[in-house]
């Protein structure tokens, strides 16, 4: 029986834009000058979590004294709004894609693990402020990705049960986070977690530029807005 879905969910780094680079770059840096060395394996581990908790897990298994993790959060953030700022752009098939889903009537939340000041320089720089309905941070969760909260919270937002929803993401732990909802999920993983299992999607795509008509029949199920009083 094919599924009916009310509403779309997008995370936004590594959906929208490719800003994961900018991520690991920035950490790997900011980290390592308190002393914490990460791996390529480390960094892909923690995508999709929130950089808070993050700083507080590397914080945990090889502790610094100083700067306080706050500081070496709020510096991350800074440094990659700045990078997104100056050097980012959309991934492929952004605009066309959001537009797409837009056409079926379907609402549309962004749901991101990142903090709001990254959102919006990400929204600005995009020209995307009025092309979602909602737009959620998990910094006000009290549980980050990859548990539900904030897919739950944007499902509420957007008056859709959540299982009416579909999520598109990039990690393993958004995936987990959407699936755990109960929402059909989609990944877009970056090359060096593509050929596994990402995290039980419903369905991967190798860009957004893919996320076309097709994709209903590939995860059995159908747009079906509800009519807006």
């Amino acid at each position: 029986m094919t599924r009916p879905i009310e509403a779309v969910v997008f995370d936004m780094d590594g959906v929208l834009l490719d800003s994961e680079p900018i991520w690991r770059g920035v950490e790997v840096e900011v980290f390592g000058r308190v002393g914490v060395e990460l791996s390529e394996e480390d960094l892909i581990r923690t995508m999709g979590v929130r950089i808070a908790d993050v700083v507080r897990l590397w914080h945990e298994r090889q502790p610094w004294n100083d700067p306080p993790i706050d500081d070496v959060t709020d510096e991350i953030v800074e440094r990659v709004a700045t990078k997104i700022e100056r050097e980012a752009s959309l991934n492929e098939g952004t605009i066309e894609a959001i537009d797409r889903l837009r056409a079926h009537g379907l609402p549309l939340a962004l749901a991101s693990s990142s903090p709001m000041r990254l959102i919006e320089a990400v929204l600005r720089m995009g020209g995307l402020d009025d092309r979602f309905d909602v737009v959620l941070t998990g910094e006000d969760e009290e549980h980050g990705k990859p548990a539900p909260d904030v897919y739950l919270s944007a499902a509420r937002a957007l008056g859709v049960p959540a299982e009416r929803c579909l999520a598109i993401e990039d990690s393993i732990n958004g995936v987990r986070a959407a699936k755990a909802a109960g929402m059909v999920a989609i990944a877009v993983p970056p090359p060096e977690t593509r050929g596994g299992d990402i995290g039980g999607a419903d369905l991967i795509l190798d860009s957004l530029a893919d996320l076309d008509d097709r994709v209903w029949e590939a995860t059995g199920t159908e747009p079906a807005p509800r009519v807006r009083r």
